[in-house]
């Protein structure tokens, strides 16, 4: 007598993005994960990555996909400040920060624009976030404003300037975290006559 197949999708009970290793895990094989495919209960949301098409998708489904992807990696800049609602920018990439000698990162049919960041500029003012049940890394409001005059030059020094006024009118942000975040990136003496502006 036949054992009854497992039912994927139970799998997915607490995020709505599994990578096949995931599956794997589970007790799940190859076959099976191709079968669950072709028969709807599951549906691929890029390379070796699946989601139930019923799925509770949110706005922010994109960074789960991608820290799926490259959990090590961090969201940053513009994708950063997005997220935090401190920008009017919709940025058409997604902005990570990765450490100086990690592998780039490639996902398909997803543009990332990469950023190589070294010390405490990469490990300080991380904040973990639940999206859809995956941890999601992302810089903090103060350190990503300091980080976007940091990488003036590349994000535009108009970008960097809007999101200082909207993070401070907001209250999202103390000068004492800005003055830190300016000194961890060395941009303390470019940030200095804005950060006056405020006060």
């Amino acid at each position: 007598m036949n054992q009854p197949q497992p039912d994927i999708r139970q799998a997915f009970t607490k995020t709505t993005l599994l990578r096949s290793r995931d599956l794997f895990r589970s007790g799940f094989s190859r076959m099976q994960i191709r079968q669950a495919l072709a028969i709807g209960q599951i549906e691929r949301a890029g390379r070796g990555l699946y989601l139930l098409p019923q799925g509770d998708i949110t706005e922010h489904h994109t960074l789960a996909t991608v820290s799926k992807r490259v959990p090590q990696g961090v969201f940053c800049l513009l994708t950063a400040l997005r997220f935090h609602g401190i920008t009017t920018q919709t940025p058409h990439q997604v902005w990570m920060a990765i450490g100086p000698k990690t592998w780039r990162p490639s996902i398909d049919q997803i543009e990332l624009s990469i950023v190589r960041f070294s010390g405490s500029a990469l490990t300080e003012g991380v904040v973990t976030h639940e999206i859809e049940g995956v941890p999601v890394r992302i810089y903090s409001a103060a350190k990503t404003v300091a980080d976007c005059f940091k990488f003036r030059r590349r994000v535009g020094l108009d970008v960097a300037l809007d999101a200082l006024r909207e993070a401070w009118r907001s209250r999202r942000v103390t000068m004492d975290e800005l003055n830190r975040f300016a000194r961890i990136n060395r941009v303390a003496l470019v940030m200095r006559p804005y950060l006056e502006s405020l006060t």
